[in-house]
């Protein structure tokens, strides 16, 4: 299905100028652009946000430059971009949080569904659950029956509480009824060594965390947690493939707008988008993330917004991980 989405938006694409001058009555870009990523320089959205502004700014031919707006989990820079004009100069990069938060925290200084809209889904990487290649467990299923014989006594690890990895985990054990503790670390790495050295029992991680350890025998991964295998991983089955429905958990990179903004500019950087993401070296770059390419149209990406938006409040509700 993603494949058929791309190949429809590079279509689509193909037929956007090199340079782009004027959608209708709008001319856009006629200066430079504001990308806000809403995290601090050097994470994955960083460093992909920096790519999707690069190559924004070598077709549309003006400047998309990053703003780096760290601070509570996203909602500082995403609330931001709420305030500036719906004019298209203001384009926000963002992960999942912006989908989980409203639900996480009790307040948040944005609309997901109101304030803001979907230009893309640009990218979207899964989860993996991982364990010690010397544990019992070899399967998801050696997994869950070494759960369920023993309740309460084991653990996973994530990278930190309300992260995607986390709530993936929380979707898993709450799913299928399983009594396990969740252990918080302050990223993926610690929560990774934590697995190798036999302090936990098993990790829900984001794959580019992953991928290595796993290729180098230091951990062996059970399931990806997205409707395809991962070409990052290919030997590892997807959840429904282990028997496991539902458990569909994804990273997603946004790329939004203000919801006020001229329909002719959300579609001109839509179709710039999506040309871009299904450029080979695009496609290089995020498979070495741990991404593949969506580039979902503005519909399908506000659609997915509301789905995923329904999951993580019911997994966030039924573990009661609002806070203050």
């Amino acid at each position: 299905m993603r494949l058929l989405a791309l190949a429809a938006a590079l279509s689509i694409a193909l037929t956007a100028p090199h340079v782009a001058h004027a959608q209708g009555d709008v001319k856009y870009p006629t200066r430079p652009v504001r990308v806000i990523v809403p995290f601090a320089p050097g994470g994955v959205t960083d460093v992909m946000g920096r790519l999707l502004a690069q190559k924004l700014s070598d077709n549309l031919g003006r400047q998309f430059y990053i703003d780096n707006v760290g601070g509570a989990g996203g909602n500082i820079g995403t609330g931001m971009a709420v305030r500036e004009p719906a004019d298209g100069y203001t384009v926000v990069i963002t992960s999942s949080s912006y989908v989980v938060n409203p639900s996480l925290h009790a307040k948040v200084p944005y609309d997901p569904t109101k304030d803001l809209v979907p230009v893309t889904i640009s990218g979207a990487s899964p989860n993996v659950v991982v364990v010690n290649p010397q544990g019992p467990a070899q399967s998801i299923d050696e997994l869950v029956e070494m759960v369920r014989k023993n309740p309460g006594k084991h653990n996973f690890a994530s990278p930190g509480v309300g992260t995607t990895p986390h709530l993936s985990g929380e979707l898993f054990r709450q799913s299928l009824g399983l009594d396990m503790v969740h252990v918080p670390f302050t990223g993926a790495g610690p929560a990774l060594q934590s697995i190798i050295g036999g302090h936990t029992d098993m990790a829900f991680t984001g794959l580019p965390s992953a991928v290595s350890a796993v290729k180098g025998g230091t951990l062996r991964g059970l399931a990806v947690t997205s409707s395809r295998r991962s070409s990052g991983m290919p030997d590892v089955p997807t959840m429904a493939e282990a028997g496991y429905q539902g458990q569909e958990a994804e990273t997603l990179l946004f790329v939004l707008v203000h919801a006020g903004t001229p329909r002719e500019i959300v579609n001109l950087l839509y179709q710039t988008i999506a040309k871009i993401v299904a450029q080979p070296d695009t496609q290089k770059e995020f498979e070495r993330l741990g991404f593949a390419p969506v580039a979902s149209n503005p519909e399908d990406s506000f659609a997915r917004v509301k789905h995923e938006l329904a999951t993580w409040a019911k997994v966030v509700r039924d573990a009661k991980l609002q806070q203050n």
